[in-house]
Formats: structure tokens, C-alpha cells, sequence
């Protein structure tokens, strides 16, 4: 069943009072990737277990290409699963960890041999070099590797995984970030990704879904979210941004700008232009984060270095932007 469009109806999860997934519907469209983004308690773990079938729903429907899966167990939903703990078995090798699912299911030994190998090199492991391994030999980065083969090697219709890179440093998670993509991109499963980290969601998602309070936000394709906040949560919680009380320009209404919008001394491209005294200034390599106190209220921005020009706190400079850059929010 590959090509698998996944769908929740008005699916809640309750545990005694408490309302872990609220109401939730969403199509989760095949073959892509889509993340489900929050904070911790916003209802996006237990929404993967729920489509894995680690839960069954309080009320709803989950349908799998229009089948009606909301009470099918999970080992009759072809789905490969990588949690945030990986779950490898200590005292198996590397081999016998991704064979384990083929294992289970009967499959011959040689055809086993012939697809773990195929795996390894997939996600870029040397069979020959790590095969014989166990998990407390490898790295961080080789173990999420393993976890990823072994949930690929069975061929699932859906791949599902909480926050696997959660434990990595910033630099291996990129990369394997960019593994990830690489993958699903050449195997086409329909995936869905769960962290609260919104720059992965940004970097590997075709579609985020922003939850709070188990129940969906805001959703649709990264950059669409990122420009057209919905609410003051999106707005501050995907990305950052300068929340401002329209009437201090003369709007009714909230007003979001994201600090990158922001031009420092702009020179006649700027539609609202305000004088400020620089309060902070931190140092990221090519780029600087600013705050600018101005008529009462401080903006944040990011100011592109040029020619090694870095404004002091204290300096006197003049901030603005477009009315374009502006969004007015609802609450």
C-alpha cells in the first residue's frame, strides 16, 4: 500500500480530565513529509502514537488511503517507528538489530542478508564496517543510522518518528537531517515527524502542523506559515517575532514583524522609520541580533555585517520596514 494519504477525523484522546488530543483533524498527504510541531504537552506524541496504533482514539476516525484503520493494531499497519530513545537492542549487532523486523515476519534468510546490507549503505554505514558491531560501539549519529534502518528495512507505507535527533549535537543533527530528506525523498514513504524544534521543521518538512493544547493551529507548507502567522502563538513560536500594539502606528489590531524585516539605517526603503538607541548587540558569525529601544518599545532585528561593521550599545541609528513586512494578527 505505498502512496498512503493519512487521515484523522475529529480524533480526541483523553486520559481522565485530561485532553490530550482535542478535536484533531488533518490529512497528512502521501508520500510527503509532515512535521507536527509544539511544545511539550501539545498532544503531537500522542497524535504519532495514535496513527502508529500505540493508542486507540477516545472518539474519531483514522483512515489509511480511506481504510478505516482506528481499531487495527499496530503490527497490521506496515508502519516503521524511530523514537526519541531508539530502542536498540543492546546485546544484538548492528545486523541483528535491522534484520529484527524481517525476522518477525518470516522472511528468508538470504533475501534478510541482501536487504540489511542494502539498508546500511542507504544510510550511509559501511556493512562490511559495522555489521558485526554492538550500539554501545557506535556514536550518537551511527545509532540514529541503525534505528532509521531498522525501521525502513520492512518496507513500511508510513514512517513515523518522535523526535529522534533530539540528543545530537547541532552539527551531526544537520546532517542527518539532510540524510533524512535524502531518503524520504528517494523512497517517497509518506513520513511524519514530530519535534518541538521549529528550525528542524523548517529544514525538513513539505508540510508543518503547529499544535497547542491538542489541537492543530495552523498548518500548510514551512515558508507559507512562517510569512502569514495566524495568531500571536505561531507568530512567536515559529520563529520569532516583534509583537507591537497596533495603535502605536496607527493600526487597530496586533502587529507582528519578524525581526529579519527590520532594516538598520534604511535610507529611503522603509515605509515606517523610527530613531532608537542600540540596548544589545549579539555576535552570530555573518549576522548580528540587535535590540532597539524606540518610542517606548524595543525591537529585535538581524542586521547583515558588511565590510566588518558592527553598531555598539548605545548607538544612535534608525530602524524600519515596509508596510508589506507588517501582519496584523488575531488572537
Amino acid at each position: 500500500m505505498r502512496g498512503v494519504t493519512v487521515r484523522l477525523e475529529d480524533v480526541a484522546k483523553h486520559y481522565s480530565t485530561t485532553r490530550a488530543v482535542d478535536g484533531l483533524t488533518l490529512t497528512i498527504p502521501s508520500g510527503t513529509i509532515t512535521t507536527l510541531l509544539g511544545p511539550s504537552g501539545c498532544g503531537k506524541t500522542t497524535t504519532l502514537k495514535l496513527i502508529a496504533g500505540l493508542e486507540e482514539p477516545t472518539r474519531g476516525k483514522i483512515l489509511f488511503n480511506d481504510k478505516d484503520v482506528t481499531k487495527l493494531p499496530p503490527e497490521k499497519r506496515n508502519i516503521g517507528m524511530v523514537f526519541q530513545d531508539l530502542a536498540l537492542f543492546p546485546h544484538m549487532t548492528v545486523f541483528d538489530n535491522v534484520a529484527f523486523g524481517l525476522r518477525v515476519r518470516r522472511v528468508p534468510e538470504t533475501e534478510i542478508k541482501s536487504r540489511v546490507k542494502n539498508m546500511l549503505e542507504l544510510v550511509n554505514l559501511d556493512p562490511d564496517l559495522y555489521s558485526s558491531r554492538k550500539p554501545s560501539q557506535l556514536s550518537g549519529g551511527q545509532q540514529q543510522r541503525v534505528a532509521l534502518a531498522r525501521a525502513l528495512v520492512i518496507e513500511p507505507d508510513i514512517l513515523l518518528l518522535d523526535e529522534p535527533f533530539a540528543h545530537l549535537d547541532f552539527k551531526i543533527k544537520q546532517r542527518l537531517l539532510l540524510e533524512l530528506r535524502r531518503i524520504q525523498r528517494r523512497l517517497q514513504i509518506t513520513t511524519v515527524y514530530v519535534t518541538h524544534d521549529q528550525n528542524e521543521a523548517m529544514a525538513i518538512s513539505d508540510k508543518v502542523v503547529i499544535m497547542n493544547n491538542g489541537r492543530v493551529i495552523q498548518e500548510g507548507p514551512p515558508d507559507q506559515v512562517y510569512e502569514n502567522p495566524a495568531n500571536t502563538f505561531v507568530a512567536t513560536f515559529y520563529g520569532d517575532s516583534n509583537l507591537i500594539e497596533g495603535s502605536a502606528l496607527g493600526i487597530n489590531g496586533l502587529v507582528a514583524i519578524r525581526p529579519e524585516k527590520i532594516m538598520l539605517n534604511p535610507e529611503g526603503r522603509a515605509d515606517i522609520v523610527y530613531d532608537g538607541i542600540v540596548e544589545d548587540v549579539i555576535f552570530q558569525g555573518p549576522v548580528l541580533r540587535l535590540e532597539v529601544r524606540v518610542n517606548g518599545f524595543t525591537l529585535k532585528l538581524i542586521h547583515t555585517r558588511t565590510n566588518g561593521s558592527m553598531p555598539r550599545p548605545g548607538d544612535r541609528v534608525r530602524v524600519g520596514w515596509r508596510l508589506s513586512d507588517m501582519k496584523v494578527l488575531r488572537e
